[in-house]
């Protein structure tokens, strides 16, 4: 039986970005990446996160960063978690997956998922000499120990047309499902924007995304974290749209009130990409109480309603299942409720002009 909205718990799941430490520095991280951690919440801040969390009846505790794996008490968090009965999901490069860190994530059964950006020579020029190989040997372990979730591959110029060597890996590793990003100009992609696909490039891509979708089914769940991939979705025939866009598909904007993203120092922002948004902190308040807050903000309320939303995407005959990226939107252009950028569909209004 699908659970009703009024069934459903406040949060299934929610994300704490626990540092900003990482080894890597990949040209299309979404902030700045920095080897030192900044103001983090400590380890006893780390416990109440998730007491919090399960107050609120979230099943799912998600860790990432940065490289969370650098958290040298990320275990004992974790370890609390599991003992209050929630699912614990993980997103690493693999460097650190190896030893004790490989027998905690096993031990405490951490669905952990791998960061890919294609085949190996684009992958490393995007994310370091030598990472690719390092992501394989993580995966092989993993897939072994029966927790590997998944492949999270940020698209880029590069890799484009490079999305089927990411299916085929989840195929063979066993990942629970692979999950496609769309580039986010945001901390070092900002700086990196001749990365960006262009919109004529994001339909071709997202179109193939589509077909590995329904040439995997059974086999390998796949999801796109993007908007307009609803769009496609309906005009390809998605079967069971409705069901699919309600309860699979990940790429909806969720900054109006939908999403709370927990970072290290514990300030919360409504999009998992949006460094300029800051709901509230949980050193000063419960996460219940931010998340209260939030559904009635003056920011939430104008998100919501579409019809603020400017330019074609105001005018989609899909807005309502896509809306576009507010974060790039506001990034390219300055505006919040402008046209996403990225997107090459013209809306049939204008088209009809």
């Amino acid at each position: 039986m699908v659970k009703t909205a009024r069934n459903r718990p406040l949060l299934y799941m929610m994300t704490w970005r626990c540092t900003r430490a990482c080894n890597y520095n990949c040209l299309g991280c979404s902030f700045a990446s920095n080897p030192y951690a900044i103001n983090e919440i400590d380890t006893k801040g780390g416990m109440r996160i998730v007491d919090e969390l399960h107050e609120m009846g979230a099943k799912w505790f998600g860790l990432s960063g940065g490289e969370p794996l650098i958290r040298k008490d990320v275990f004992e968090i974790i370890a609390h978690a599991k003992d209050l009965g929630m699912n614990v999901s993980l997103i690493s490069n693999g460097y650190y997956v190896k030893g004790d860190i490989l027998d905690n994530l096993i031990k405490y059964e951490v669905m952990t998922a791998i960061s890919l950006d294609g085949k190996e020579e684009t992958n490393d020029l995007t994310r370091g000499k030598g990472s690719y190989a390092t992501a394989l040997k993580a995966m092989e372990k993993l897939s072994d120990a029966n927790i590997f979730d998944c492949i999270v591959s940020t698209l880029n110029k590069r890799n484009v047309y490079e999305v089927n060597h990411i299916a085929e890996l989840g195929h063979e590793y066993n990942a629970t499902r692979v999950v496609y990003h769309n580039y986010v100009p945001v901390g070092r992609a900002q700086e990196h924007l001749e990365l960006a696909p262009t919109p004529q490039q994001y339909e071709v891509v997202m179109n193939r995304i589509y077909d590995l979708m329904m040439e995997y089914q059974g086999k390998l769940s796949i999801n796109v974290y993007c908007p307009f991939f609803a769009r496609i979705a309906k005009q390809r025939g998605m079967p069971d749209f409705d069901y699919w866009f309600n309860n699979v598909f990940l790429g909806q904007c969720f900054i109006g009130g939908r999403y709370m993203g927990l970072l290290e120092n514990g300030d919360i922002r409504p999009c998992g990409f949006n460094e300029g948004y800051r709901m509230g902190n949980i050193r000063d308040k419960t996460m219940k109480e931010i998340w209260d807050e939030m559904q009635t903000s003056e920011l939430t309320v104008k998100l919501r309603d579409k019809s603020n939303l400017k330019g074609k995407c105001g005018v989609c005959e899909y807005r309502e299942i896509c809306g576009g990226c507010r974060t790039r939107a506001e990034i390219y252009t300055g505006d919040l409720f402008a046209s996403d950028p990225a997107c090459a569909y013209v809306p049939k209004l204008l088209r009809e002009k």
